[in-house]
């Protein structure tokens, strides 16, 4: 009797483990819309709207859920990666070497420690900022306190050949170095702790995006956008209706992609993994 008892106990047991077990994800293309005259570079979200920088036109863009546009912010000098926290845009400005705010109080230019040159991305985590300097081949970071500076031109860990953008996360600060073909990931003191993609013949790794487990880089030339996890392990390679893509981000548990070049921007959906016989 005990003998049955426990061997029910078991499968039982076993029964719950596989129960609980894991469906493996991938991206799926869900949706693609076409911009209304836009080349987008950047894009991020404020209180769940879409901004998109459009580095061509000289212009930021909100835009709708059918990708049209429904709002301009004009007058700014080839924005490139932007981002917003609350109801605040900040705007990278590579033909003007300044980073600007836009807001509902107005128009604002952000005081940093030094001189930009071409700044390519910006990233803001709470009080702390940081800024792709890419003609001086170096990240700014402010800690809400003061500002460093980190990075040099090379190829060796720690050095950068054109930064074009950067991610604030709540430990680590990523990089986008777009003409090493590869990511690099520094602690807040500008420590050098690991890089990823340099082995995935990456041509301009120009965007990246980082998410509670995945890590995004927009491969431009070669048209595609790839997945690593947090380890920088590969796990998966975007293509459909992916071409020369600059951005990305979630919103809303969906992945989007902007397309420089075609003006589209993709949603993926995480579908179960199709398993093919």
């Amino acid at each position: 009797m005990r003998k049955s008892i426990c061997i029910l106990i078991v499968l039982v047991f076993a029964s719950a483990c596989e129960e609980k077990a894991p469906v493996p994800k991938e991206w799926v293309l869900s949706r693609t819309l076409q911009l209304d005259g836009v080349n987008p570079i950047g894009l991020t979200q404020v209180n769940g709207a879409i901004w998109l920088s459009d580095g061509d036109h000289n212009r930021l863009v909100k835009v709708d859920t059918e990708g049209k546009i429904t709002e301009t912010v004009d007058s700014l000098d080839r924005p490139m990666h932007i981002d917003a926290i609350k109801e605040t845009i900040f705007i990278p400005q590579y033909g003007k070497d300044v980073i600007e705010t836009v807001d509902k109080k107005g128009r604002f230019i952000m005081q940093v420690s030094d001189s930009l040159d071409a700044p390519a991305g910006v990233s803001v985590f709470e009080n702390e900022r940081a800024i792709a300097d890419f003609y001086n081949n170096r990240i700014l970071y402010f800690d809400g306190a003061s500002w460093i500076s980190f990075g040099k031109e090379g190829k060796a860990e720690g050095e950068f050949y054109y930064p074009t953008d950067v991610q604030i996360t709540k430990d680590k600060i990523w990089v986008a170095d777009a003409y090493n073909n590869r990511v690099q990931v520094f602690d807040k003191k500008g420590g050098f702790l690991q890089m990823m993609g340099q082995n995935q013949k990456m041509n301009a790794a120009t965007g990246i995006f980082v998410s509670v487990d995945e890590v995004f880089v927009t491969d431009f030339e070669n048209n595609r956008v790839l997945v690593f996890d947090m380890m920088g392990e590969l796990q998966q390679v975007l293509k459909d209706q992916i071409e020369k893509p600059t951005d990305m981000m979630i919103k809303d548990d969906m992945l989007y992609v902007i397309n420089y070049r075609n003006g589209k921007l993709n949603i993926f959906d995480k579908q179960p993994v199709v398993v093919k016989n």
